[in-house]
């Protein structure tokens, strides 16, 4: 009888333990813009924390929400606000969520090194990627054809670039979609025409990022994280992590660590714009 009480007690701690390990998973999906400084927040906590386990995967901000609304994911990275028709979903499901900003980022237009253009106006801008502008010496560069790359259309940077750059007008038929920020801005160092944009953390020597001008070209202001904080640099936007509500107890400690000094400085480590 002893023996049996023994064995049970054994298999419920082993339960224990496995339920604990379990509930230390921790899975991040969605924005690629986010998908590195997640990757390497989730790396410096989990050597603070030797027990916790996390997956971080990118594919877009679309593919991660919608990762959240199915529930295959805990939280969902997101370089745009989530969408009424998202928020509905989640209502009609009697899901409640909250929303962090975990950091700042500075949407960047890159184009090829090559490219003696430097800076462009919001208008220029909204005429390249609409397809009314195609070859920059309609901008006062060289007689070239414009190429230019975005990301597809599941992305929360294809989103906010539209919204806040296109003035919600729509993309042009010839505008190539790319599955990834990578992909953008391998294909603009490859290109001599090129053109495209980026999350700030993504800019590489092999890519020009271009001064931009809100004011119809009084003023051209660079991205850098200085202009980026006082939000001299006109395209700054929050990078969001969402979770749902009862899932609090399971995210805040990743979360806390995010937000705290040390994680605001793997925010500027990794090439963003810290809160602090």
């Amino acid at each position: 009888m002893k023996a049996k009480i023994k064995i049970t007690t054994v298999l419920f701690l082993l339960s224990i333990i496995s339920i604990s390990t379990f509930s230390q998973i921790l899975k991040i999906k969605g924005s690629d813009t986010v998908l590195p400084l997640s990757q390497k927040e989730a790396e410096t906590y989990m050597k603070k924390n030797k027990s916790a386990k996390i997956t971080v995967t990118g594919g877009g901000s679309g593919v991660g929400i919608a990762a959240f609304l199915n529930g295959s994911t805990d939280i969902a990275m997101a370089s745009r606000k989530i969408k009424m028709s998202e928020k509905m979903k989640l209502q009609d499901a009697g899901k409640a969520y909250k929303e962090v900003v975990i950091a700042n980022d500075a949407l960047s237009v890159i184009v090829n090194p090559a490219n003696k253009i430097s800076q462009l106006t919001r208008e220029q801008l909204e005429g390249i990627f609409t397809g009314k502008i195609t070859n920059w010496k309609e901008v006062g560069g060289n007689d070239e054809k414009i190429v230019a790359y975005s990301r597809e259309s599941s992305s929360g940077t294809f989103e906010f670039f539209k919204e806040h750059v296109l003035n919600n007008k729509n993309y042009g038929t010839a505008i190539l979609m790319m599955p990834a920020t990578g992909a953008v801005v391998q294909s603009v160092s490859q290109t001599k025409g090129a053109i495209g944009y980026v999350g700030f953390a993504y800019i590489e020597k092999n890519v020009k990022p271009l001064k931009i001008s809100y004011d119809k070209g009084k003023t051209f202001i660079e991205p850098t994280v200085a202009n980026a904080k006082t939000k001299l640099y006109p395209v700054v936007r929050p990078l969001y992590y969402y979770y749902l509500t009862k899932d609090a107890a399971k995210v805040k400690s990743l979360i806390d660590f995010i937000l705290s000094t040390d994680g605001q400085k793997v925010v500027s480590e990794v090439g963003y714009i810290s809160l602090k």
